[in-house]
């Protein structure tokens, strides 16, 4: 698998609780420019609407040879994830629970050459959480390091 974007900032502000592949609705010009490598998913989130799940605020760069006929491209539109029905119901009931939210955690190209989000159902983390998260990955650096190859 092609890994596209990723969001490593979503790792760092919340707690990852579940996982789901999702595909996503593109123009032709936005797969040529997403495979260029073209693609941002740094502050996007998903929402739910009647029944369906959007990416907003996700950035693919204009194609460079993009056919003139495109006028008003927008690179940052809400774009629509293709799940099933059932996905979408529990992943958006469980978004209106207090404190979660879904965000993309990668985009990537599948084996069978289609291009895929992996969304995470996520609890923002309080800014000691963090803290004590970059402590505990700082005391496991300085072991390896040292040769020490402790699990904490």
């Amino acid at each position: 698998m092609k890994t596209l974007a990723s969001n490593k900032k979503a790792f760092h502000n919340y707690e990852i609780l579940d996982r789901l592949e999702a595909g996503i609705v593109l123009y032709g010009h936005e797969v040529k420019s997403a495979r260029k490598g073209n693609f941002s998913i740094l502050d996007s989130v998903v929402k739910f609407d009647k029944g369906e799940a959007f990416l907003h605020e996700a950035y693919i760069a204009p194609y460079e040879q993009m056919s003139s006929h495109v006028i008003n491209y927008e690179a940052k539109r809400p774009r629509k994830l293709l799940l099933h029905k059932s996905e979408v119901l529990k992943f958006h009931a469980r978004v209106k629970e207090k404190g979660l939210t879904a965000v993309p955690l990668e985009v990537y190209v599948s084996p069978k050459g289609k291009i895929k989000v992996l969304i995470a159902l996520a609890k923002g983390k309080n800014t000691y959480d963090k803290k004590e998260a970059l402590k505990k990955k700082d005391i496991a650096r300085e072991l390896s390091k040292q040769g020490i190859s402790k699990r904490i």
